[in-house]
């Protein structure tokens, strides 16, 4: 994980360096005076030579020697003008008992203060040490540097470099040029490190990369504050983690909040799944992921995009703020806001939201919709008139649908399964350009591809009105096949409402051929009421016919022929002689007024229906066969063309 590589590579390297050099020693004034001359403390032997005006000492065994604060050791030693010292043999240089230099031999300028170590050089810094074979110390601005490449341990942890440098009076330790730190849990690469001591920040400032047996982190810059356990890692940071690779301008790390933040073109993917956003934050402790600004998120199963996605693992809950699209093949959903519990299995999207099957090439827009991913529960309210709407293709053309509540789910809730039921209840409203409808409720099966509308329902075709206490419409290739009326059907026709064509029943079913009314079969207590026209089209008078059951056939919206079955009792009127009025059929209603006439009609304000159905008188005589349709029945079944027994056509 990223926090172990943090930890593994800062706190168990840098820390105990940050704690000794807590022991520096304030850094050193500058002052326009003479330099110190070298004190000799101690010599088994010391020679003295002086030749053209130069003063030479020479110091052999257990030389100690002494500049303000500054003390040196060694085997032997040449000291010129008591200001130049070379040094040989177990060479030590010790700063107020903070840093020591150990080396072969040395070279100090005490003009300078200026002191250069060879052969196997150390410094040691509390517990730090570092190996060289060559090192600069400048005592008066107090900073060691090294160019040849150099070793630095602390415990079991390893760091070489072929260049550096130590600024003790700022606190602060380059380590530049092919860096790399080796431990048993963890490696690490880098161009630059820097360090501060008092600060306790650690700073990547040239391309570095922290590996360990399972995770690597890269970046270009960035730094690593050790006191507050925080870091950034920027310019081409990158995570990876076995399938795990994390992408971002800047990867920031708070360590006790355990927050890991992706800032600036992030993104997080593996062999399962894909987040991208501007900004990626991910805490530890809750196990909560936030994504922010352009936000997506992809798996097997679904894509999120929004402007903003937040995701509890621990409580399986996810939410989206912002304008949100949730595709989940075959459905997608589109919302303000966006809500779901794995756990519970159900969600919520508010604000505009468009749903879509686009399997069966179905939309619905509605103000909140609660929905069920894994079954394909869906609840639609509100919207346009605070009514959701369907939208459906069927004919090439588009079904529009509204109510005050819309239901749609699988009639099987295996996740492969594609029959889905539709249920719209209340005030149920349908325009299509060449069928509309109204109901209290209605339900509709992809299966069978039948609408069935309940309570009161009232269709209109062209120049025709439909009424039964139960409508089915049927489509068969997604075009207008048939429609059945089951119980006090009433079918009313007029191309001009002036004359009413008329025809009741207790079932009737309408066949339909290319969107035109082919034929009308009638069973049970059938009455008809027909105007009929010559052939300029002016009417020449009504039949009045009852019977047992009918059959209509027609052409070009209009009756070209009437077959009648069972004692048809008819009577023919001129039209003159008529009385329109009492040629109405009990039950007579032309609902022009309630009719559909545009989609903006599904959502208008209108007064609620009174629901009052008429039944039809005791049929006289009928066919044994002529009674209701079974309840197992599905579907209603036209009657056998026979013989007619009587009659006209």
């Amino acid at each position: 994980m990223l926090r172990n590589l943090i930890k593994i590579t800062v706190l168990l390297f840098l820390m105990p360096l940050c704690l000794t050099a807590q022991k520096t020693t304030p850094s050193v004034k500058k002052e326009n005076k003479p330099p110190s001359k070298i004190t000799v403390l101690w010599s088994d032997l010391l020679q003295l030579q002086q030749a053209k005006g130069q003063n030479t000492q020479r110091l052999i065994g257990d030389v100690q020697l002494k500049q303000d604060s500054v003390f040196m050791y060694c085997d032997s030693a040449t000291i010129e003008q008591e200001i130049r010292v070379f040094a040989k043999g177990n060479v030590i240089i010790q700063q107020n008992d903070t840093v020591s230099v150990f080396a072969d031999s040395a070279y100090y300028d005490g003009a300078l203060r200026i002191a250069e170590l060879f052969g196997e050089v150390i410094l040691v810094n509390g517990t730090q040490k570092l190996f060289t074979d060559r090192l600069t110390y400048n005592l008066g601005t107090k900073v060691a540097t090294y160019n040849d490449g150099a070793v630095m341990t602390n415990g079991s942890t390893q760091l070489t470099s072929k260049g550096g440098a130590y600024f003790t009076e700022t606190k602060e330790i380059y380590f530049q040029d092919s860096v790399t730190v080796v431990d048993p849990r963890f490696s690490l690469r880098s161009d630059t490190l820097k360090f501060n001591t008092e600060t306790k920040m650690v700073f990547f400032l040239g391309p570095t990369l922290i590996s360990n047996d399972s995770s690597r982190i890269y970046c270009e810059s960035g730094f690593y504050d050790t006191q507050n356990n925080v870091a950034e890692f920027s310019e081409n940071a990158q995570y990876l983690r076995k399938d795990q690779k994390a992408t971002a301008t800047r990867i920031l790390y708070n360590g006790k909040k355990k927050e890991y933040v992706l800032d600036g073109e992030a993104l997080f993917e593996d062999n399962h799944r894909k987040a991208a956003a501007d900004m990626i934050r991910y805490n530890e402790i809750n196990d909560q992921t936030f994504l922010k600004g352009n936000a997506t998120y992809q798996d097997s199963l679904q894509n999120i995009a929004s402007d903003e996605i937040f995701y509890d693992a621990k409580n399986k809950k996810y939410r989206t703020k912002g304008r949100s699209r949730i595709s989940d093949p075959p459905n997608i959903l589109e919302a303000d806001d966006v809500s779901y519990d794995d756990s519970e299995g159900f969600g919520t999207a508010a604000g505009n939201v468009v749903w879509q099957d686009t399997s069966a090439q179905t939309t619905i827009v509605c103000a909140l919709a609660n929905y069920n991913r894994e079954t394909g529960y869906l609840k639609a309210s509100g919207g346009k008139g605070n009514r959701p709407l369907l939208i459906t293709r069927i004919e090439d053309d588009s079904l529009y649908m509204a109510a005050d509540t819309l239901l749609s789910l699988r009639a099987d809730t295996l996740k492969g399964d594609s029959a889905r039921l539709l249920l719209a209840y209340k005030d149920v409203r349908i325009f299509k350009s060449n069928l509309q409808a109204i109901c209290d409720s209605l339900s509709y099966s992809n299966v069978d591809s039948i609408f069935r509308l309940f309570r009161a329902p009232i269709i209109w075709s062209d120049t025709s009105q439909f009424v039964a206490d139960t409508i089915h419409i049927q489509l068969k290739a997604q075009k207008l096949d048939r429609i059945f009326l089951r119980d006090n059907a009433f079918i009313i026709n007029s191309p001009d409402e002036l004359f009413f064509n008329q025809i009741k029943g207790r079932f009737a079913t309408a066949t339909f051929k290319d969107d035109e009314l082919r034929r009308m079969d009638v069973q049970g207590n059938a009455e008809s009421v027909y105007y009929a026209r010559d052939e300029a089209g002016g009417y020449v008078g009504v039949n009045k016919t009852v019977c047992s059951e009918m059959t209509l056939l027609f052409g070009n919206n209009k009756v070209d022929q009437i077959k009648f079955f069972t004692q048809p009792q008819a009577r023919a009127i001129p039209m003159k002689q008529a009385n329109h009025d009492e040629m109405k059929i009990p039950g007579f209603r032309w609902e022009k007024e309630l009719r559909i006439k545009k989609v903006d009609d599904l959502f208008a304000e209108r007064e609620r229906r009174q629901f009052i159905a008429v039944p039809l008188a005791p049929a006289a005589s009928a066919r044994p066969d002529s009674g209701g349709y079974p309840e197992s029945e599905t579907q209603p079944k036209p009657p056998t063309p026979r013989k007619r027994s009587g009659g006209k056509e």
